[in-house]
């Protein structure tokens, strides 16, 4: 009992109790306000977002989670490489936990960085149980910091998550607060003439699409650290200290724009994987990745950390000041984005293999290029500059309505700018390859992979101690960002062994990204994007790993059963 009142704690300081090795947390109801309305949701150790766990790389980890809610629940170490039973899927790896009980993982911790854990049930990861995780390493990093900060983005609903899916089953624009207005067609007009105006509004009808879809829901508060932004959450800092900033996106559905006006950012790691350090401006940070970036204030003064939406309908904000109480100048939103004929290839829809595509002949020039097949160390931004401007980032579609830019003209990070600080694999070609077309309907609100949703797909069935390559070919409007569980992604950025490696890897509209995955962790793992609705409504995959020193003969026929009775588009588990 003592130990338990330690450990709880010491989780909800922040801090990791004096006995190492064994913590408690508890999943229980929440009431929040946030945005003006008190909102029921869920919470872990009673927080939103959940305590803040730090953990030694290779600490062997004992962790009580006890359920004192009224339905199912779970929690999934995200991008942890564990034993596949401890990885908190239920129906998949486990049958989940039930309310008032207790469910112990036990796995090692995994290498050094930023990590975060969440529910994945019932979509209780949008209500608010999700929380920070920092591996503290063995030996030294490959940079110097003097302190760091946390910064846990997310959005909040007044609408559950439940009701959230419900609406947009009903009206996938029934949250787009963005629409185009009169005064955009009569600018469009002006700028591009009257015929090509009505045309473009015309090819947007045929389709039934907007090209204001950036995001499928609106209407959230942003949230840093649990706060909206007239709560302003605050970082202390000494002028000429090098401050690490762990970003970790734990939105339901929202990217985040970063940026700290006055403070150049240089960008030390993503997603767990140390990079070489890549200073920039601004960048952007999908649903479920992480980035650290290290900046130095040297002045004596408040500086705003602005986390914009990327599409532009709200912001996240905190401060960094050398005192609580202090606030930098708050920018302005930028004007919202708009999507493209760039963005939505005219062939690309539901079925349609872009393999067989003659792109160039049907108009769309270079926009749904291969990535897969070029050489990007070589190229460089090149590649852009020979499409249609030397700024062009290569991982959008030219021309693209979500390509960004820097609010001051500055650095953007791109994904081709990452490089391995070290590889974790040896370089050798893949074995094979699965290409993944992301398709949907977004009239329906339908998500699927090559054309099925996850009720109506077979697994992914992979062998141990091949590499794979899995080629993302995004035939939607909206970007998408692929987690797929225990196993890394090696990005193919043109840069050989020095590769980046991701668990969480957004594919653009209209752009094909390859990724190779050395298949080390037998068992069986979900795959999905992460926006959370798609993956309710059935961009999911079960992936199963045969062979190796635990074959998936370990898998427990019970979970397949209860894998088999669950398996619908909802597919997180147990509502509220």
């Amino acid at each position: 009992m003592k130990l338990r009142i330690l450990t709880t704690l010491c989780l909800l300081l922040g801090i990791t109790p004096a006995v190492a090795g064994t913590y408690d947390l508890e999943v229980g109801p929440i009431s929040l306000d946030v945005s003006g309305q008190s909102v029921d949701g869920f919470a872990i150790n009673g927080q939103v977002p959940a305590p803040l766990l730090r953990f030694k790389e290779g600490e062997d980890l004992t962790i009580n989670v006890t359920n004192t809610l009224k339905v199912d629940t779970s929690i999934h170490w995200h991008g942890f490489v564990l034993p596949f039973d401890q990885d908190g899927v239920p129906g998949m790896s486990f049958p989940g936990i039930k309310p008032g009980e207790t469910f112990t993982y036990r796995f090692k911790a995994p290498k050094a960085g930023t990590y975060w854990y969440h529910s994945h049930s019932g979509l209780q990861e949008g209500a608010g149980m999700y929380g920070p995780i920092i591996i503290e390493p063995e030996g030294r990093e490959p940079f110097r910091y003097d302190r760091d900060h946390v910064v846990v983005l997310s959005d909040w609903h007044e609408d559950s998550p439940m009701q959230v899916f419900r609406n947009l089953k009903r009206s996938p624009d029934y949250y787009n607060g963005i629409q185009r207005t009169v005064g955009e067609f009569f600018r469009d007009a002006e700028q591009d003439g009257l015929d090509a105006t009505i045309s473009d509004r015309l090819d947007w009808g045929e389709m039934r699409m907007m090209p204001s879809d950036i995001s499928d829901v609106q209407g959230y508060t942003y949230l840093m650290n649990g706060q909206n932004a007239d709560q302003n959450w605050t970082g202390l800092f000494e002028p000429g200290e090098r401050i690490r900033l762990r970003f970790i996106n734990a939105s339901a559905m929202t990217f985040f724009d970063v940026r700290i006006p006055g403070l150049k950012m240089t960008v030390v790691q993503a997603d767990a994987n140390n990079v070489r350090p890549v200073p920039v401006d601004e960048f952007r940070i999908a649903v479920a990745e992480t980035y650290d970036v290290i900046v130095r204030p040297r002045e004596d003064k408040a500086f705003t950390i602005f986390a914009e939406t990327m599409a532009r309908d709200g912001f996240a904000r905190g401060t960094l000041a050398p005192r609580e109480g202090m606030s930098g100048e708050v920018p302005d939103l930028r004007d919202p984005p708009r999507l493209t004929m760039a963005d939505m290839d005219h062939g690309s829809m539901e079925g349609m293999d872009h393999s067989k595509m003659d792109h160039a002949a049907m108009g769309h020039g270079m926009g749904s290029m291969d990535h897969s097949k070029m050489d990007h160390a070589a190229m460089g931004h090149d590649m852009g500059a020979m499409m249609s401007g030397e700024d062009d980032d290569p991982f959008y579609a030219p021309g693209s309505g979500l390509e960004p830019d820097a609010a001051n003209g500055g650095k953007f990070l791109s994904l081709a700018d990452l490089r391995a600080q070290e590889p974790l694999y040896d370089e050798r070609p893949y074995d094979r390859e699965i290409r993944l077309r992301l398709t949907g309907n977004m009239e329906r609100y339908m998500w699927s992979i090559n054309g099925k949703k996850l009720s109506e797909a077979e697994p992914l069935r992979l062998q141990y101690g091949e590499r794979v390559r899995f080629t993302f070919i995004n035939e939607t409007m909206m970007a998408h960002p692929m987690h797929l569980h225990g196993m890394w992604k090696i990005v193919d950025v043109g840069a050989g062994k020095w590769n980046p490696l991701k668990h969480v890897l957004t594919v653009p509209p209209n752009v094909t990204i390859s990724a190779d995955v050395e298949v080390d962790a037998p068992g069986q793992w979900a795959f999905h994007c992460h926006l959370m609705y798609h993956m309710a409504a059935g961009m999911f995959r079960k992936v199963i790993v045969e062979g190796g020193p635990e074959d998936t003969a370990m898998i427990d026929p019970e979970l397949e059963k209860l894998w088999g009775m669950a398996n619908a588009d909802a597919v997180s588990g147990a509502h509220h």
